[in-house]
């Protein structure tokens, strides 16, 4: 068959995801394509410096800063761009805001389009199949899945991100956090709180609070 040749790049790469992403880029390096250091660089960046750290510190700032936050639900990419949070796969933003009587949940059907600059690195579940398919058509099932149980009386809205427009969820703030600052705050917010599949837990200890 015009397919069936032993010596294609694929035919080489083993079964395991992990490995044939390994294989690929040793096979790339190779032919001189990539640049190994660059690529660690990259995947640094993204996933140590800059990372959810962003998103949770726009985050924190929404729930202190009443003007910020009412500017980042009207239009997010001015206010995001202000703070320095722009560039490849930050365009085009729009965050959503979580309240008591509506939660929301981010996917992208047709890829894996996620905002880079505030959340890094999209995790493995979020490209999956399984997710992109499942989240649209019961989302609930997919928060229990999470471990995320709602009040059976609030809504569940589930946007679909694309190359022209990218989702955040602002999520809602916890109870018992009234005395923290923005840092402390940000500790407190998940990647995954941002896209939607999970809730921002109350701090364990209240500031103040006997040990």
């Amino acid at each position: 068959m015009p397919h069936d040749h032993a010596d294609h790049p694929h035919a080489l790469l083993p079964p395991d995801p992990a490995l044939r992403v390994k294989a690929l880029e040793t096979i790339l390096t190779r032919k001189g394509l990539i640049d190994p250091a660059a690529l660690d660089e990259i995947i640094d960046t993204y996933q140590n410096k800059i990372g959810p750290q962003n998103g949770a510190r726009v985050v924190a700032k929404a729930w202190t800063d009443p003007n910020f936050r009412q500017a980042l639900l009207q239009d997010a990419d001015p206010v995001l761009a202000e703070l320095g949070y722009y560039g490849r796969q930050g365009e085009h933003m729009v965050v959503v805001e979580n309240t008591a009587m509506l939660h929301n949940m981010v996917v992208c059907t047709l890829c894996s389009c996620y905002p880079w600059p505030l959340l890094g690195i999209p995790p493995g579940w979020y490209k999956s199949d399984a997710y992109r398919a499942r989240v649209v058509r019961e989302p609930r099932g997919v928060l229990a899945d999470f471990g995320v149980s709602l009040p059976v009386e609030s809504a569940v809205r589930v946007w679909d991100s694309t190359a022209e427009v990218r989702y955040m969820v602002l999520p809602m703030r916890p109870e018992g956090t009234e005395d923290m600052d923005e840092a402390a705050l940000a500790a407190l917010v998940s990647r995954d709180a941002m896209i939607g599949t999970a809730l921002v837990a109350a701090p364990k200890h209240s500031p103040g609070a006997d040990a």
